[in-house]
């Protein structure tokens, strides 16, 4: 069996990813991750404080460089800082939009979803996202890289009160089939990790005990794998990726 190609080096330079929405949750123990296994990794979030108080945890994790831009990804302006960043640290092949907005807490019913609600909501979750893309897209292209767009099974199934978010995703999950089609030298994931004991998740069910929802750092290896993995584009629950030699077997 062919060794497994290293994560972080290709042909001797450092491989880098950009991670929205890394402060906390997915995304930070995502970044975690990336920087254990050498990438460099930049980060990004609203929140400042928070920000910082990650990027140092993060950059603890492993030899790579990580960068924290704070802003919103709503913002171009931002969007552009955050692609140049990643340009500039060396082979940028890999972009996650993890950050999101839920909307209104408690979720209302698509009979009281004001629209103004649901515009914040595909700004955030769809219209963003796809600034992230175009303006990264000229370095994957170069690079062969990929691109994971953090989804829901909100997305496919109707589940009451979720009628603004899971809009919006299946939003992002349309584009992002269309995207695969259209850029060939470009991987295009749609991925759900499923339910986790995140802010955003407890947001979504005010005064509930979601502590039996697993920690987001259980969730990472399954998309580790996804990335290295060259499966083709396509909508991925983490879960659902075989472990490596089970991917040697089917090739």
């Amino acid at each position: 069996m062919a060794a497994a190609r290293p994560l972080h080096t290709v042909r001797g330079m450092r491989r880098t990813a950009l991670v929205t929405g890394a402060s906390r949750g997915f995304g930070r123990a995502l970044a975690e991750r990336l920087a254990a296994d050498g990438w460099n990794v930049v980060i990004d979030a609203r929140g400042p404080a928070t920000l910082e108080s990650a990027r140092a945890a993060i950059d603890t994790a492993g030899p790579g460089r990580v960068v924290a831009l704070a802003g919103d990804v709503e913002d171009p302006v931002h969007v552009a800082a955050l692609v140049s960043e990643a340009a500039g640290l060396g082979r940028f092949e890999l972009v996650v939009n993890n950050a999101g907005a839920l909307g209104p807490s408690p979720l209302p019913a698509v009979a009281a979803l004001r629209d103004r609600d649901l515009e914040r909501v595909l700004a955030a979750n769809t219209i963003a996202p796809l600034r992230v893309i175009q303006a990264a897209l000229p370095h994957l292209r170069a690079a062969h890289g990929t691109i994971v767009n953090v989804t829901s099974d909100a997305a496919v199934e109707a589940y009451e009160g979720w009628g603004g978010y899971g809009a919006s995703k299946a939003a992002l999950e349309q584009l992002s089939r269309v995207l695969a089609a259209e850029e060939a030298r470009v991987r295009v994931y749609v991925v759900d990790p499923g339910d986790m004991r995140t802010q955003m998740h407890q947001d979504a069910f005010p005064g509930e005990d979601i502590s039996d929802r697993p920690l987001p750092e259980t969730r990472v290896p399954g998309l580790i794998r996804l990335i290295d993995s060259g499966l083709p584009s396509g909508r991925y629950h983490v879960e659902d990726v075989p472990e490596p030699e089970v991917l040697e077997t089917v090739r």
